[in-house]
C-alpha cells in the first residue's frame, strides 16, 4: 500500500470574468511587486490580436515586456524558449494563448526556476491550470510535472472569441474524467498505486459539472462558456492536489495520445479524449450511449469520421494505447487490446463502422 508523500503546488491566484484582461497590470503589480521582464510566449495569431494590449497594460504597471513567438510543442522548443528567455534575464514567463504557448512557457519556467502566468485565449483543455506540461519528445508522449501558474487570468470574452471547435475539444477532455478517476481507482485496488479520494472527487465533479451544460456549450453561450472555464479549472486543481494527472488522464488519454502519433491528421487532443472516453466507458461499463449523447450536444465529434482520422488509425490507437505509458495501469490492462477486440470495441460504440 502507497505510504508516500507529495507536496501540493496550487496557483496562487485565478481570475475568472467578463474583460478581466484588462486587470492584468493590476494582478501583476499585486503578485509580482520587484517589476522585472515579462516574457510573453505567444503564437504569430495571438501576438497580433492580443500583445500590444498586454504590453501597454504591463509597461503601464512598471514591467518591461519583451515577446518569442512559439514553434512546436516539444521539448526542444520548450529548451529554446528557456534558453532565449535566459539570455534576456526574464523574471516573469506568461503563456498568452492556446495550450501550445501555455505548455512552452510553463515547462520553460520550470526549468529556469522563474514564475509562470497563464492567460489562455481558448479553453481547449485543463492544462491552462495543472502543474504538467505535455510536450512531444519525452520518452513517452506524456505530461511532465513542471509548475502550476503563480496567475491564471481568464477572460469570457476572449475566450468566447475563439473558434467553437476548441471549447467543444475542451468539453471531450473534461469528460475524460469519467474513466480517468476509475482507472486510477482500479490502479489502486490492484497495484496498491496511491489514490487520493478528494483528488478524484474533485477531478470527477468537473465531468459531472461540465456535462449539465453540455447543450449551452454547443450553443456557444456564456454561461456553458464560464461553467466550462470553471471546470477546466478544478480538474486543474485536481491534478495539484494529486500530484500527478492521475485524477484527469487515464485509459482515454492512452488512447488519444496513441492517435495523435499515428494519425496523418491528428484531431485535437480534446477531440480524440472524447471518443476514447466513449470507448473507454464501455469497457468500463458505464453508459458509453450517454458520453456520446453528451459529445454531440456539445459539438464535439463520436466517430472516426468526424476526427477527421481512419477507421484503421482508431484500431491501431486502441492496439498501441497500453504501451503509451506501461507504468500507468488502467483498464486496457498491462497488455493491451488485441486487434480483434479493439475493432469489435469501436464497432459496439459507433466510433468506426
Amino acid at each position: 500500500m502507497y505510504q508516500g508523500q507529495h507536496i501540493i503546488d496550487l496557483p496562487k491566484r485565478i481570475v475568472v470574468g467578463e474583460g478581466v484582461l484588462s486587470q492584468l497590470g493590476t494582478h501583476f503589480k499585486e503578485l509580482f511587486d520587484k517589476g522585472g521582464l515579462v516574457y510573453v510566449v505567444t503564437g504569430q495569431n495571438i501576438l497580433q490580436l492580443y500583445y500590444k494590449k498586454v504590453k501597454e497594460m504591463l509597461e503601464d504597471a512598471g514591467f518591461s515586456v519583451t515577446y518569442l513567438v512559439t514553434g512546436p510543442a516539444t521539448v526542444d522548443e520548450a529548451r529554446r524558449v528557456a534558453s532565449e528567455a535566459e539570455k534576456d534575464r526574464a523574471d516573469i514567463l506568461m503563456g498568452l494563448g492556446g495550450g501550445r504557448s501555455i505548455d512552452l512557457a510553463k515547462y520553460a519556467a520550470a526549468e529556469l526556476g522563474k514564475d509562470f502566468v497563464s492567460v489562455p485565449t481558448s479553453p481547449s483543455h485543463d492544462g491552462i491550470t495543472s502543474p504538467f506540461a505535455t510536450l512531444r519528445g519525452f520518452e513517452r508522449p506524456y505530461s511532465k510535472l513542471a509548475r502550476p501558474p503563480k496567475l491564471l487570468l481568464l477572460d469570457i470574452d476572449v475566450l468566447a472569441s475563439a473558434p467553437r471547435r476548441l471549447a467543444a475539444a475542451g468539453f471531450g477532455d473534461l469528460i475524460g474524467k469519467f474513466t480517468a478517476v476509475l482507472d486510477w481507482r482500479l490502479a489502486h485496488r490492484l497495484r496498491g498505486e496511491y489514490y487520493g479520494a478528494y483528488a478524484a472527487s474533485l477531478a470527477l465533479m468537473s465531468a459531472k459539472h461540465v456535462s449539465a451544460y453540455a447543450r449551452q456549450i454547443g450553443a456557444g453561450n456564456r454561461e456553458g462558456l464560464r461553467a466550462l472555464v470553471e471546470a477546466l479549472v478544478s480538474s486543474g486543481v485536481a491534478m495539484c492536489i494529486a500530484g500527478s494527472s492521475r485524477p484527469a488522464s487515464g485509459s482515454e488519454h492512452l488512447f488519444a495520445h496513441a492517435l495523435e502519433m499515428i494519425s496523418q491528421s491528428p484531431p485535437l487532443h480534446g477531440e480524440a479524449v472524447g471518443v476514447g472516453t466513449i470507448m473507454m466507458s464501455y469497457l468500463h461499463g458505464l453508459r458509453w450511449s450517454r458520453v456520446r449523447r453528451l459529445l454531440k450536444e456539445a459539438g464535439a465529434p463520436t466517430t472516426a469520421k468526424e476526427l477527421g482520422v481512419k477507421e484503421e488509425e482508431v484500431i491501431e490507437a486502441l492496439v498501441k494505447a497500453a504501451s503509451i505509458r506501461p507504468e500507468r495501469y488502467t483498464i486496457l490492462g498491462e497488455e493491451g487490446l488485441t486487434r480483434e477486440a479493439a475493432e469489435e470495441l469501436a464497432i459496439r460504440t459507433k466510433v468506426i463502422g
